[in-house]
């Protein structure tokens, strides 16, 4: 066993002693031949987000083969609102990188999760996933980069409230059990991921606890590592999937839901970004941030507001997108700030020895710790359409390297410190805002289609059904509308529980 599968949780590569990005059809017949797997699935995202299945019963290595080999057919139009169910048919194509064994079915089973391709064998043009990898494409041939993300999963738990060692309402940041209650559930949610692919950074209770209706609703949060854009994207389907199937098995619900109720902490899924050449962070710069972090930066501003298009899908988002609530509503930026949208966290630039000065038998050494640095778009939450999102701020990082003066548009909307000190009111009033409604953020995307069609990467038809799907909501006032009314809220909030 090498150096890298030998402490990976996920059982392929520890049998295959491989990377899962070097799996091959012939791996997985070994693989399932030798560890009597009896099922796969196929697994892929429909329009809200979630995972479908499609189950084989293997009957023989030859049909084993055929089902890897061939994949099968789907409706499309049962799975994408904007397919015509006259030209529905799509292909559906295993990625042996993404093959996972299924943690939850008592049947040993193999899970892989599939790429759409039209009638004449080519990648639909209209799917999310393929949509990303374009954008992924034409991100590396104009910057010579590779864009990696990771993300923030933000949920909650909602349980029976027991009222034993209760939490302090909204000061439940990493709390520890007994007064955090389901951290058991989050570092088997954690394990379960890492076998199935997923890199996992660490997990930990956050701010939000409350109590109302006789519920507790206690919120914490799993974050990845970064990793190829596409790769993250994938790992992050799975987790929601795996997340969701735990709390079934619990009794517990769980929810990505952006808001639940006014003067609560809401969930984001907040995205950390870095560029890459060569394997190594090009982020950092003799200790400051680099040229390329800061056109990238410029980019994700210029197309913040439409951003939210795929970030923030539906009303409930712009509930959580207000001051105070350490959401962002000014297009800016800043270091370590949580108020802002793009924020540059702490990121080890020090050359002291903390670690020598913690630990006095340690001897001083000097380590690189600028491969850790990321930037944070902190807009989008749970509702968000995965794939779409990471290619949307893909195509806007390699805008940041396209558009004039990048540069000086990052000193221009850099914010210190808070922007909602009394210092800060004059630099506020300069800033472009995000939208506070699905209505602004459809107007946003309508003025940017040509940045997100451009190079062939989003096609116009998606961007024009977007655009029509999010104004359809009509929710400009939506939020006068509702005012405090906790019990409206949770109406609109229980339509859109379980989004994403």
């Amino acid at each position: 066993m090498n150096e890298f599968t030998a402490m990976n949780p996920n059982p392929l590569v520890q049998y295959l002693n491989k990377p899962a990005s070097e799996f091959t059809r012939a791996d997985l017949m070994r693989y399932i031949e030798d560890n009597d797997i009896e099922m796969i699935n196929f697994r892929y995202v429909g329009w809200d987000g979630r995972l479908k299945t499609l189950n084989f019963i293997i009957n023989s290595l030859d049909h084993l083969e055929m089902v890897l080999s061939a994949g099968e057919r789907v409706d499309g139009s049962s799975l994408f609102p904007f397919v015509e169910s006259g030209s529905s048919d799509l292909y559906v194509i295993p990625k042996y990188r993404t093959a996972f064994l299924n943690p939850f079915s008592e049947v040993p089973t193999l899970d892989l999760l599939c790429s759409f391709y039209d009638r004449h064998g080519n990648p639909w043009e209209s799917s999310p996933e393929y949509i990303l990898k374009k954008a992924h494409q034409q991100m590396q041939e104009t910057t010579g980069l590779v864009f990696e993300t990771m993300g923030e999963l933000e949920y909650y738990i909602i349980s029976d409230d027991l009222d034993l060692y209760p939490a302090v309402n909204q000061k439940g940041y990493h709390e520890s059990s007994p007064f955090n209650k389901w951290s058991e559930y989050r570092r088997e949610a954690m394990q379960l991921i890492a076998q199935s692919g997923g890199q996992i950074k660490y997990g930990h209770s956050e701010v939000g606890n409350f109590t109302m209706g006789g519920k507790l609703y206690e919120q914490n949060e799993i974050e990845f590592l970064p990793t190829n854009v596409e790769d993250a994207a994938d790992q992050l389907v799975i987790a929601k999937w795996i997340m969701r199937k735990l709390a079934y098995r619990y009794g517990v619900t769980i929810t990505f839901a952006p808001k639940i109720t006014v003067g609560k902490a809401g969930s984001g899924m907040h995205i950390h970004t870095r560029l890459m050449k060569n394997g190594k962070s090009v982020m950092m710069k003799n200790g400051q941030l680099s040229e390329e972090a800061r056109k990238a930066i410029a980019g994700y501003l210029s197309l913040a507001a439409s951003l939210t298009a795929f970030g923030n899908t539906n009303p409930t988002s712009y509930f959580r997108l207000v001051p105070h609530q350490e959401a962002p509503t000014n297009i800016c930026w800043g270091d370590r700030n949580r108020s802002v949208l793009v924020r540059v966290p702490l990121g080890w630039s020090t050359a002291k020895d903390m670690i020598a000065d913690a630990n006095p038998n340690e001897k001083p050494v000097k380590l690189d710790f600028s491969q850790k640095q990321t930037v944070e778009f902190r807009a989008p939450d749970g509702s968000a359409d995965i794939y779409l999102l990471m290619a949307g701020l893909t195509v806007a990082a390699r805008y940041g390297f396209e558009m004039k003066n990048p540069l000086a548009f990052a000193e221009k909307t850099y914010v210190d410190v808070n922007i909602f000190d009394e210092a800060n009111k004059n630099k506020q009033s300069e800033l472009e805002q995000l939208p506070s409604c699905c209505v602004e953020s459809a107007e946003a995307l309508r003025q940017h289609k040509a940045l997100y069609t451009a190079k062939a990467v989003f096609p116009e038809s998606l961007i024009d059904f977007l655009v029509e799907y999010l104004s359809r909501y009509n929710d400009k006032n939506l939020r006068s509308e509702l005012g405090h009314d906790e019990v409206k809220i949770l109406d609109l909030v229980t339509r859109y529980f379980h989004c994403g």
